[in-house]
């Protein structure tokens, strides 16, 4: 450009030839003429180069990449398989290289020139939003130090189109409960449901069935969740072509990973992993969306009054099943084991399956509490509820998968290694684990801080007696608190006799010396009424 601008002033300042303004700057007379013709240089021409080999397989090459638009995605040619093919199939000696660069910039070209002929044409198309009127929901793939071990998580996200307002939470799988707790969360976190519809992917725990269209079978119980809050769904087209339809949630679960889960977090729960994203999320309420003047907050002020109220009572999202204990004092649930206590062998129990945990009913009565596994085939086991078994088959304690997990989890400490140790040191394998499971069975009355001070304290005194761990135990004073005493028992007013009362004091209250020691009394002894006091198969603890 500058040399094309000082040719033309020289020509039309100076008047000099062609010849000489060739001569002065070192260029063709051609260039002078093109300086003078216009100051904008024409653009640079490529040389046309000659493919001989490549033009005779051009068309078949074509051919491959148009066959490509009606197969599956993943059973598409790539420039590797072409190659093969040419080679192969046609017996042509061809480069690689240029076989590459030609598939990558036809496959465009063909795919672009089969969507005019339809009619159709790539781009995307501004929208418009109402204020609470619509949503997006997605799961997103996430990885979190958890307690230590780096584990794969799925991040829930439910989105306001409107404002952008987005509610986050961590779940340790995409199951129906997750879906499910996940609304509650973020319904109860928006203070409202969106009136109009919520898109989502074709996820199985809402749909059983995708039909023609936009048809859909709902599972029943996502049914009932949408009735419960009253809003409608709308499924998107299946697979990448319809990833589109919710653009803004697709494109927050990136983002939010990005700003939030970057470095790794390291947490000791899911729950304060949530408890940091619920920070995250009032954080970005300061954010500003391309393209828009006021922040996510700002816009979400206007949003929050023309949302649904929430119905009176939350949804139940816990799964209610019912499922038979089996002879290792396990019930199975989503092809995960986890322990019962051994009396309920053979019974019949209620399981409340949530999210991240379960809980066990035998009737009303809470049994027992397990976080949610999410692993096939994997297993949690209380030893607690193994002791009356050990009692009579000792022998099964070393190896048992309870005992294992039990110290894994710090629950099966190094003192009651020492006391089982010292025990069987002196009584033997049998009656000194016995003698152990005698003191475990402490632990369901006394706190676990008392019963390892009186287990010191009984070695210390070298005694290896559940009895005296017990005594120990309780004058530590770091015991659970004293179940409130029962309700005394009403009794029935007697009903008046018609015999002559008479009382022995009043005739002999002159006859006897004054007793002066203090009343007799069983205060001491109050604590022991507040506990039932357990008889294990291997004798009284």
């Amino acid at each position: 450009m500058e040399l094309f601008a000082a040719i033309r002033f020289d020509w039309q300042r100076h008047g000099l030839s062609i010849r000489s303004l060739a001569d002065k700057y070192g260029v063709h007379r051609r260039t002078v003429r093109q300086a003078i013709e216009s100051v904008i240089p024409p653009d640079r021409r490529t040389p046309a180069r000659a493919t001989p080999v490549l033009d005779a397989v051009r068309e078949r090459v074509d051919a491959m990449l148009a066959e490509d638009l009606q197969a599956p995605r993943k059973q598409r040619h790539t420039a590797r398989r072409i190659f093969e093919r040419l080679v192969d199939e046609h017996g042509v000696q061809v480069s690689y290289s240029y076989v590459a660069k030609y598939v990558h910039r036809r496959r465009a070209q063909i795919a672009a020139e089969a969507r005019s002929r339809a009619g159709v044409v790539d781009g995307f198309v501004p929208q418009t939003h109402r204020p609470g009127a619509e949503a997006e929901v997605d799961f997103a793939d996430a990885w979190v130090w958890l307690d230590g071990v780096l584990t794969k998580c799925f991040l829930f996200t439910l989105r306001l189109s409107y404002s952008g307002r987005a509610v986050h939470r961590m779940f340790s799988s995409q199951g129906q409960e997750a879906f499910l707790e996940g609304h509650v969360h973020a319904f109860d976190t928006l203070g409202g449901v969106p009136y109009g519809q919520i898109r989502y992917d074709n996820l199985r725990s809402a749909v059983q069935r995708v039909l023609f269209g936009r048809n859909r079978i709902e599972s029943t119980r996502w049914q009932a969740f949408r009735a419960h809050y009253g809003f409608s769904s709308f499924y998107c087209v299946p697979g990448p072509a319809g990833a589109h339809e919710k653009g803004g949630v697709e494109g927050d679960g990136g983002r939010f990973r990005r700003a939030h889960l970057v470095p790794v977090p390291r947490v000791g729960s899911l729950a304060e992993l949530n408890a940091i994203l619920a920070a995250a999320d009032a954080y970005d309420d300061a954010r500003h969306i391309d393209g828009r003047a006021s922040t996510v907050g700002g816009d979400f002020l206007v949003e929050a009054p023309t949302l649904m109220t929430l119905p009176g009572e939350r949804f139940d999202t816990a799964l209610s099943l019912s499922t038979r204990v089996d002879r290792y004092a396990q019930v199975t649930v989503r092809q995960c084991h986890y322990s019962v206590p051994a009396r309920l062998i053979g019974d019949r129990v209620r399981v409340q399956l949530s999210a991240e945990h379960l809980e066990i009913f035998d009737g009303a009565t809470l049994v027992a509490t397990h976080p949610r596994l999410t692993s096939r085939g994997a297993s949690r086991l209380v030893l607690d509820h193994y002791l009356e078994i050990l009692a009579g088959k000792p022998g099964a304690l070393p190896g048992s998968t309870a005992l294992a997990q039990a110290r894994a989890a710090g629950v099966f400490t190094a003192t009651h290694e020492a006391f089982w140790q010292a025990a069987r040191a002196r009584h033997g394998d049998g009656d000194g684990t016995r003698a152990l499971i005698e003191v475990l069975l402490l632990h369901r009355r006394l706190g676990h801080a008392a019963v390892l001070a009186g287990i010191r304290a009984a070695l210390a005194a070298g005694s290896v007696a559940a009895d005296v761990v017990a005594i120990e135990a309780r004058k530590n004073g770091a015991g659970r608190p004293a179940a409130p005493a029962p309700p005394a028992p009403v009794m029935p007013v007697p009903r008046r006799s018609t015999a002559a009362l008479v009382t022995l004091g009043a005739r002999q209250a002159a006859k006897l010396p004054a007793d002066t020691r203090p009343a007799p009394t069983v205060a001491d002894y109050d604590q022991l009424l507040a506990h039932a006091h357990p008889v294990s198969a291997g004798g009284v603890s």
